[in-house]
């Protein structure tokens, strides 16, 4: 079969430079604002028209660190261990949403905050700065919406949060504007699932910042914000 060759049609801007931290699914943490740029080609108002209609859009894209994994020589393999199950129970990489998929594709719904121009304003990304988005798509509640739906695993995740100490003075280091997004993408637990040491001290890069904290039982503890 010949291979299909697509390319970004954008590129969406975040407050992640790191892959640590970032949300493991779109719409867990709604105070996160994110730009999408198009592509100089791209970049005609009459593709946008009526797209202000819709509350919530489907953003296609790359795990573009793991493609260059691929490009590089890594193989997909036909199962992955999910860091929900704690990193040591192995499922099919189509039961899972795991990166080292064999296109390497990401599939988030995100909520339309606004038009600006050319460039689309949403919350509730999950991707990585700089991530190259190769469709854009309306949410459709009427079928895209299944309540019912089962959920395996990741249904456990679902109520799961930290309770999150950070002293204001700390949190005063940060903008006004990211810090109840700072908050929400600390409460869902940014560590990996096999992780409990309550001594480490982790890192996270957030909007130009270094925030370090310690995770104790339930309690996740801001220590320095740089």
């Amino acid at each position: 079969m010949e291979p299909c060759a697509i390319t970004p049609i954008a590129r969406i801007r975040t407050d992640f430079s790191g892959k640590f931290g970032i949300p493991r699914q779109s719409g867990l943490v709604p105070e996160l604002t994110a730009r999408i740029v198009f592509e100089p080609e791209y970049r005609d108002p009459g593709a946008l028209a009526g797209i202000e209609e819709y509350s919530h859009l489907w953003l296609i894209w790359q795990f573009s660190t793991v493609a260059a994994e691929f490009a590089a020589g890594r193989r997909w393999r036909p199962t992955v261990r999910p860091p929900r199950l704690g990193g040591n129970v192995r499922r099919g990489v189509f039961a899972t949403r795991s990166p080292y998929r064999p296109n390497a594709l990401g599939l988030s719904c995100v909520e339309l905050a606004g038009v600006e121009g050319c460039d689309l304003l949403v919350r509730g990304a999950d991707l990585l700065d700089g991530t190259p988005i190769f469709d854009i798509k309306p949410y459709l509640p009427y079928v895209d919406a299944h309540p019912e739906a089962r959920g395996s695993f990741s249904d456990a995740a679902a109520s799961y949060a930290l309770e999150v100490d950070c002293p204001p003075a700390l949190l005063a280091a940060l903008p006004e504007e990211k810090r109840a997004a700072l908050l929400g993408v600390l409460r869902n637990d940014p560590r990996p699932a096999y992780q409990h040491d309550p001594g480490r001290v982790y890192a996270l890069e957030f909007a130009g910042h270094t925030v370090r904290f310690t995770v104790d039982g339930n309690t996740l503890t801001v220590r320095e914000v740089l």
